[in-house]
């Protein structure tokens, strides 16, 4: 039998008002080292945010989100930091911060199929 891969994984949090700390699970993010594996999915529920906050600018939520996926899949055109390693790329998008995008603490475990995984996440914890 094959053996399980350890991976982490960290909820990708949209936060409209920072100083309310009220937010909506917008995607995940899931990381194997052992696979040299990062990937991201993320959704946006307008509905949801402009309910939290009415003013909240939508398209630069998309934009920030569509930065954090460039950034996880190492895209030549996401900056310097998608040109990291899988695992400097993974601890950097997963960093405490103060912003309208935010990510839960990382959580480990093991599985076999990291698409499978990161697909079953983003469905439980986001749709």
């Amino acid at each position: 039998m094959q053996d399980k891969y350890l991976y982490e994984y960290a909820v990708i949090r949209v936060v409209p008002r920072v100083e309310r700390e009220e937010f909506i699970n917008a995607g995940v993010i899931v990381f194997c080292k052992r696979q040299k594996f990062v990937k991201m999915l993320f959704t946006v529920a307008e509905q949801k945010i402009l309910m939290l906050s009415p003013e909240a600018d939508i398209e630069q939520i998309k934009q920030n989100l569509e930065s954090f996926e460039k950034i996880a899949r190492g895209a030549k055109d996401g900056g310097p930091i998608a040109l990291m390693e899988p695992d400097e790329r993974f601890r950097w998008l997963t960093a405490v911060r103060s912003s309208v995008i935010q990510t839960s603490r990382p959580h480990p475990g093991f599985c076999l199929d990291m698409e499978k995984l990161t697909q079953r996440l983003f469905e439980d914890l986001v749709l």
